[in-house]
Order: C-alpha cells, then structure tokens, then sequence
C-alpha cells in the first residue's frame, strides 16, 4: 500500500524585493504543489494513520519569509493502483513521473 500526500506550495513574491530590513512584504501566491508517496508495510493499522501522519507532514511541512508547503490531502492506494496524477501523465504525456518518495 502507498499513503500519496499532496502539498500546497505557495511563494511570497513580496519578498523578492525584500532587503532584509522591517518586516517582510507579503504578496503569496499559490504555485501547485508536489505529491509524495510514502510506502507502507501490509499490516498497517488504522490507528497508525496520525502518528505516520504527523511524521510526514513533519517533513514536507515548511515556512518562512519566501515559501510555504503544507499538506492538503492524503489518500492511501493499493500496491499497483496509480494516482490521477499518473494517469493523466500517462494520458497526456506518455510516460509516469513517480511521486517523490518519503521513508518513515
């Protein structure tokens, strides 16, 4: 099984222009965002979900004065099934880009 988290990236354009003095201009916008995939053992356990959860969203999880990622949603796969993400790569471009993965 795979647990596919997809993030929303964001840049503060406002801080392009930022000398590093006062407080930073902010101007976000949304830019996408990156789908990792994080494989899991056969016997997960529901009640393991938010502590796998949380390690993640540990890792993928960022701000500061330029960008932020943070996590939208999550979805678990069986061994095999692809992401619609995939399928649309597959569709339109012939060919699959893996998600990034992460190690627990």
């Amino acid at each position: 099984m795979r647990l596919i988290v997809t993030t929303q990236y964001r840049e503060n354009y406002g801080a392009h222009s930022w000398d590093g003095n006062g407080v930073c201009p902010q101007y976000w916008k949304n830019k996408g965002g990156i789908e990792y995939s994080v494989t899991l053992p056969d016997a997960i356990k529901v009640e393991d979900l938010p502590a796998i959860m949380e390690t993640v969203r540990a890792k993928v999880t960022r701000y500061n004065d330029f960008v932020e990622e943070y996590v939208i949603d999550w979805h678990i796969l069986a061994t095999g099934e692809s992401t619609h993400k995939e399928l649309m790569e597959l569709e339109y471009e012939g060919f699959i880009s893996p998600p990034r993965e992460i190690t627990l």
